[in-house]
């Protein structure tokens, strides 16, 4: 295993650039009682640079997401209007929020088999491969984003394993997904199956709910502007630490909140 300690900078924009330039980010998230993950899902792809960001939602949340994020735009998830949206998509990030329901099943698989785009399975999106026995089934690379128990569910262990062996839980992932795996944590690892990265960057404070999913957010913004699985993986979780340390030093790690992420995405971005 080739250990990887640098991460490839997102390239300079042109002056004379356009949002054209730095693709779509089709975010299949939330739910009625999780409407928040979709917002900061959406949120970390706009920070992160992504040029557009459409939200697929239940026709009766479409109108409050653009409340709390004016710059993404909402579709339903109708059949029609879904596929037309990954066909359009230059990235996809499936998952927070969705719940654990038939419905997020059928989501997530229907995207799997008609996607030609990286896309980015996030939480309940997870919990729909486990366990994991084999790839799945789809056309397009995958990143896998898993917090511990959600490894030891895709591997069917429990979450002390995972703990205790997270550099061959996150190599176990990759041989059985044939995916790029960022098993979260403190030291989050990226893995592609022949190379691995060990982030050294955030802190404590970013163990609070919504902060996995300004993560998927961000990682769909930088696939979507031409990173490759791996490489984007790596930027979005050094980033992302990042940001967290930028803001605990303002707000302190107690009171740091996922919401607060975002901006400061946008900072250590530049």
């Amino acid at each position: 295993m080739k250990i990887v300690r640098t991460v490839t900078p997102l390239r300079r924009r042109n002056a004379n650039a356009h949002k054209g330039d730095f693709g779509t980010v089709l975010v299949v998230a939330g739910s009625e009682a999780m409407l928040g993950a979709a917002v900061l899902c959406a949120s970390g792809a706009l920070r992160g640079g992504a040029g557009l960001v459409q939200v697929a939602l239940p026709v009766a949340l479409q109108p409050l997401l653009p409340i709390a994020v004016p710059g993404a735009v909402t579709l339903s998830r109708r059949a029609v209007d879904l596929q037309r949206a990954v066909s359009s998509a230059t990235a996809i990030v499936a998952g927070p929020g969705l719940g654990a329901t038939p419905a997020t099943r059928s989501l997530v698989r229907a995207i799997l088999r008609s996607s030609r785009v990286p896309v980015v399975l996030d939480a309940d999106a997870l919990n729909v491969l486990a366990p994991l026995a084999a790839a799945p089934r789809n056309r397009s690379a995958l990143v896998l984003t898993p917090h511990p128990g959600e490894a030891g569910r895709l591997l069917r262990i429990d979450s002390k394993r995972v703990q205790a062996d997270r550099a061959g839980a996150v190599q176990a992932l990759c041989r059985r997904s044939g995916a790029v795996v960022v098993l979260k944590g403190a030291g989050t690892l990226v893995c592609d199956g022949t190379r691995c990265y060990t982030n050294r960057t955030g802190n404590p404070g970013m163990a609070t709910g919504g902060s996995g999913d300004v993560l998927a957010g961000l990682l769909g913004a930088l696939l979507a502007q031409g990173l490759a699985p791996f490489e984007a993986a790596c930027l979005a979780v050094q980033t992302h630490g990042r940001a967290g340390d930028l803001v605990a030093k303002t707000v302190g790690q107690h009171g740091l909140l996922a919401s607060d992420l975002p901006t400061a995405i946008a900072q250590v971005l530049g």
